[in-house]
């Protein structure tokens, strides 16, 4: 689930972030500034027009990329708030409570 170092980061990628003020949160990648920093925003606390500058080793790249938001800056360049909200709540609502089932259940009947 967690791509780590092996790729590089992609716009409308999660991260989940793992150092400063926001740990453990969930955000989109919606630029890449250069091959040390990305721009985040979550369309809650960060918003897309005041995105946070972070460090590529202060994030964990997950295998998920959101193809709305991803579509959304390739036609446009921009992204709704609202939009991003619900990338991440998908996100969270699909992939982790599947993950979290299956690893509950596993050598348990």
């Amino acid at each position: 689930m967690v791509d780590g170092e092996s790729g590089s980061p992609r716009v409308g990628q999660l991260v989940k972030i793992n150092r400063g003020r926001e740990v453990d949160q969930y955000a989109i990648i919606i630029g890449v500034v250069d091959e040390t920093f990305v721009l985040l925003a979550d369309g809650d606390k960060r918003k897309f027009d005041r995105p946070k500058r972070k460090n590529i080793h202060h994030v964990d790249l997950l295998d998920y990329i959101s193809p709305e938001v991803e579509k959304s800056m390739i036609e446009t360049g921009r992204v709704t708030n609202g939009k991003l909200r619900f990338a991440i709540s998908k996100f969270v609502n699909e992939e982790l409570t599947d993950w979290k089932k299956g690893d509950s259940l596993y050598g348990e009947r």
